[in-house]
């Protein structure tokens, strides 16, 4: 007969092994941790794995190394506030009330009846933050915490939306709307711990983002977390940490480029010090293209036409490196369509979180990341801009461009050491652009490819049907409102 001791023991082990699997299936770090850093002003060809030259971008190009580039990846559009409603949302901004760029003070911003993946992803005990910048509206009511996120650290908006010019000097003429705007606010969760008033301030924006960043990985060693990361370089005015200035052949603006490299680089090393690195799923790429005005403080876009604020290739198809080891084949290239407003629906799937209720316009390419062969979960995309037009469609290698007006770079003179060049007007008819053989967009074959035409036409006429279009007078019937104050 057993002594009360041993029986007590046996008992104890019983129920060790009867409640050791119920905690294996809910164990938080079965889930993977996931870092999205999102660039503002990264061109297509503003690093080394897509042709950046004059600057090295070792740790980036380390995540193409153990992971998968891809070369047709798209910002639902090519501006600031409306890219980051879509990345966050997985929704064509202009089917959820956002267009262009917000400015201080705005009296919309993103509706709480939109979720965000910072939103969905609590729902599988993620702990949410944001480091940078934000710019989906500064009220209280439309900043991150009341939108899925934890933790929030950096600007609201542009660090170019501030009462100073590009000499670096406060605005002397009282008369120009940017003169009455406040200096730039950096704000802890809801509150304006500081101001960005100098340039000086400027440089050290990625330096102060990177240590948060990093001190956010080392507080969750023990619960999965999502860590969006919105850098405010590239975007000018450009700011460079005294670490890295006069380090590169590109003058300020590679300084810059190697200063987020090592951004990315201390984020890395934080994964890896924490034992990490294997079970974090890890996305770089960027808001929109170059703002070629700016000359030599601006980027890249590469071999593509055009850049920021067009939807042309330059203003919207962005470098996109996502690493997974074990998941995602080391060393790949996709090919494949693919976009911002995709992230959402594949973290969803990745991770078994519901998707929101309301409509998405985002895909789940998952089966992209695998490396399924035959996968192509993207069959077209749509270029809107402005408040709502649409301008072109891609189905596979073909973009079929429609009639409408635009800014264009070509042709100007662009400015020099923080100062603008100049754009001018300009306006395309009907076209055809075979982007496998012509990514520069310069070869119109529209007549050699009627039916291709037509097809495309078709899906741009389902397009307005749904989220309308500016341009031939349709509203659409699936469009919902921002939030207002």
């Amino acid at each position: 007969m057993l002594s009360p001791i041993l029986i007590r023991l046996f008992s104890f082990f019983l129920l060790m092994a009867a409640w050791a699997p119920c905690q294996a299936q809910t164990r938080p770090a079965s889930l993977p941790n996931i870092v999205l850093i999102y660039m503002d002003d990264m061109g297509y060809g503003d690093v080394d794995a897509y042709g950046g030259i004059g600057y090295t971008t070792p740790n980036i190009d380390r995540l193409a190394a153990q992971g998968m580039r891809f070369t047709n990846f798209y910002s639902a559009q090519p501006i600031c506030s409306a890219s980051r409603a879509a990345i966050l949302t997985g929704c064509y901004p202009n089917r959820i009330g956002f267009h262009g760029a917000l400015m201080p003070h705005s009296p919309i911003g993103i509706s709480g009846r939109e979720e965000t993946i910072a939103g969905m992803l609590k729902k599988k005990g993620y702990a949410t933050a944001i480091i940078g910048k934000w710019h989906l509206g500064d009220a209280r009511k439309f900043l991150p915490l009341q939108h899925g996120f934890d933790t929030y650290f950096g600007l609201p908006y542009s660090n170019d939306m501030w009462p100073v010019g590009y000499d670096g000097k406060p605005f002397k003429d009282t008369s120009s709307p940017r003169a009455k705007w406040p200096p730039l606010p950096l704000i802890d969760g809801n509150k304006v711990v500081r101001y960005i008033r100098t340039l000086d301030d400027q440089s050290m924006l990625t330096t102060w983002y990177t240590e948060r960043a990093v001190q956010f990985i080392n507080h969750h060693r023990t619960q999965p977390f999502f860590l969006y990361f919105a850098q405010s370089m590239v975007h000018v005015p450009l700011g460079v940490s005294d670490k890295f200035k006069g380090k590169s052949k590109q003058g300020l603006f590679g300084d810059v480029m190697m200063e987020i490299d090592w951004s990315v680089g201390q984020v890395m090393k934080a994964l890896k010090e924490n034992g990490m690195e294997n079970n974090t799923l890890f996305i770089f790429t960027s808001d929109n293209g170059p703002w070629l005005t700016f000359g030599n403080h601006a980027g890249s876009a590469g071999a593509l036409r055009e850049g920021k604020a067009t939807t042309w290739e330059g203003g919207q198809r962005e470098p996109a490196i996502i690493r997974w080891p074990g998941r995602v084949p080391e060393g790949t290239v996709c090919n494949k369509l693919a976009a911002n407003i995709d992230l959402l629906p594949t973290l969803a799937a990745v991770t078994g979180a519901p998707l929101p209720a309301n409509k998405i316009d985002g895909v789940n390419i998952l089966s992209l990341l695998k490396g399924d062969p035959g996968a192509n979960p993207r069959d077209h995309l749509f270029y809107y801009y402005h408040l709502n037009s649409l301008e072109a469609v891609r189905q596979g290698p073909w973009k079929l461009i429609l009639p409408h007006p635009y800014h264009s770079y070509e042709g100007q003179l662009p400015g020099k050491d923080g100062w603008p060049g100049r754009m001018h007007k300009d306006s395309t008819g009907l076209a055809l652009y075979d982007l496998r053989r012509d990514p520069g967009e310069r070869y119109d074959v529209k007549a050699a490819h009627p039916e291709v035409v037509t097809q495309l036409q078709q899906l741009a006429e389902e397009a307005r049907e749904d989220l309308g279009d500016d341009l031939t007078g349709r509203k659409g019937k699936n469009r919902r409102p921002p939030g207002r104050l």
